[in-house]
């Protein structure tokens, strides 16, 4: 399906989000801004798409650091308003990194302000378009999804991907959080959409199978919690291997200890020692053939 006139859909690695560039007659946006050693990219790929223009308005979907790392750097560059979901509004306030979980998963972002929030129901203008903002917890609890029924275009963040969703990090806490992914899931299929942006991934449109494989993930998670973590101690350490692209093996265990949803996991679900997680979560994302062990270090493999 082709894109209306006035969106871009930049497509980035899985270390940042996709980007979601709008250029309306009056008014530029941007949905989501990546992760923060990204940051210099997002800022060239949205100079080279405005030209002259300035970007008005940016929007995070959620504020896990892959969606709003590129915030700071896009301020600076334009003192763009910024928009995001009204329930984080206190933490980003206060800065506080426990809170927005940057400190939980062992990642940056670099501190950002914010100008207006966004609630579930709330209507938003972008490229002259009417969006509307729903509630989409699961993966995040204060996540949003943004709809818009006249282009039946979706921009699903991280509640729909075309192969499932983001780890469901509030069951490593004991919280609830499968429930959540369920009912999100289900509101997606109420609507009625032809094309789907997701977070992370190209646009697909064949919507009814994505729901198919992630209502199916999700009971697979459902039957077995150990699953889910499992996947998350797997994204973590990936999500580190990107960033670094290389880690001494040496320094792998320590590394881990101090990622606290990394231990939480453990001790919550897994029940291995710090030395027998980190060799089996290493094991995992080489017979994956995401990572390769070369001599004595652990390297990203895309």
């Amino acid at each position: 399906m082709k894109l209306p006139a006035s969106m871009r859909v930049f497509e980035r690695g899985w270390l940042s989000s996709n980007n979601i560039l709008f250029i309306g007659r009056e008014e530029t946006a941007l949905v989501d801004s990546g992760y923060v050693t990204h940051a210099p990219q997002t800022l060239a790929l949205v100079r080279n798409a405005l030209q002259e223009r300035k970007l008005d308005l940016l929007v995070n979907t959620h504020l896990h650091s892959d969606h709003c790392g590129g915030n700071a750097t896009l301020q600076r560059a334009y003192a763009c308003r910024t928009a995001i979901p009204a329930s984080e509004a206190d933490k980003v306030r206060a800065w506080n990194e426990d809170a927005l979980s940057y400190r939980a998963t062992g990642q940056q972002c670099e501190r950002f302000g914010f100008d207006d929030t966004i609630a579930s129901g709330d209507i938003l203008t972008l490229g002259d378009m009417t969006w509307q903002a729903l509630a989409a917890p699961g993966h995040d609890p204060h996540s949003l999804i943004l709809y818009c029924p006249d282009e039946r275009i979706l921009i699903s963040a991280d509640a729909l991907w075309e192969n499932g969703f983001g780890v469901v990090f509030p069951e490593l806490e004991g919280e609830s959080g499968f429930a959540e992914v369920r009912d999100t899931l289900k509101l997606i299929a109420s609507l009625d959409v032809k094309l789907v942006i997701p977070g992370h991934g190209a646009p697909f449109a064949d919507v009814n199978k994505a729901l198919e494989t992630a209502f199916s993930r999700l009971d697979y998670f459902v039957g077995d919690p150990v699953r889910n973590a499992q996947n998350a101690v797997k994204v973590l350490l990936k999500f580190l291997l990107l960033e670094k692209q290389s880690i001494p093996l040496s320094e792998l265990e320590a590394l881990l200890s101090g990622i606290r949803l990394f231990q939480v996991a453990n001790e919550r679900y897994l029940h291995k020692s710090s030395s027998e997680l980190a060799h089996w979560t290493v094991a995992q994302l080489v017979r994956a053939g995401v990572a390769q062990v070369h001599v004595d270090r652990l390297v990203n493999k895309d």
